[in-house]
C-alpha cells in the first residue's frame, strides 16, 4: 500500500492525523485533544476529498 492515514501524537500530546505516501507525509491535521477527533478528520478527509475540485491562486 502506497498511501495511509497514520495518526501518531506530537509533542505537545496532541494526536495528529497524517496522509503518507511512501512512507513520507504529503499532508497533516492540526494536533487534537483525543484520538476520536483525529480519527473524525480522517473520516471528513475520506468523505468530502474525492469530490474537491482543486483551485489555483
Amino acid at each position: 500500500m502506497s498511501h495511509y492515514f497514520k495518526i501518531k501524537t506530537n509533542k505537545a500530546g496532541e494526536f495528529v492525523a497524517y496522509f503518507m505516501y511512501n512512507k513520507e507525509p504529503i499532508f497533516w491535521t492540526e494536533g487534537y485533544k483525543t484520538k476520536a477527533s483525529a480519527v473524525n478528520a480522517i473520516e471528513s478527509v475520506k468523505k468530502n476529498g474525492p469530490d474537491a475540485p482543486t483551485k489555483e491562486e
